[in-house]
């Protein structure tokens, strides 16, 4: 949880993804509590969370494949700072493989043509 707070506290300052995510993000507290609840599903297997991120990413509005970058840099830095190696390259890795996956998802459905 302290990372996902570090985070969102480095997200916040970020000229760019503040602008995003203050569009969309109403209660700090709460979006933080379902996205630590994200990770211990995905890191830990807990089945906590309940929610399709490609959705979320795709109702938000404003969220573009270019966004992923400075994600995962601001990410890996703090993941860095809170976590010891092994298990920060671990959290890394599987938040550049969730992070791909997600852009390459807002890619795709900005491609289709809507009739």
């Amino acid at each position: 949880d302290s990372v996902v707070a570090t985070f969102y506290a480095a997200v916040r300052q970020d000229p760019e993804l503040s602008v995003v995510f203050n569009n969309h993000i109403q209660d700090w507290p709460e979006h933080e509590i379902k996205i630590a609840s994200f990770w211990r599903n995905a890191i830990l297997k807990e089945r906590s969370y309940s929610g399709n991120p490609m959705q979320a990413h795709q109702a938000a509005g404003g969220v573009k494949p270019d966004h992923f970058p400075i994600w995962l840099g601001l990410f890996d830095e703090v993941l860095h700072k809170e976590l010891p190696p092994e298990l920060a390259n671990a959290w890394s890795r599987l938040a550049h493989r969730i992070g791909q996956g997600l852009s390459y998802g807002l890619t795709m459905s900005n491609e289709v043509p809507r009739f």
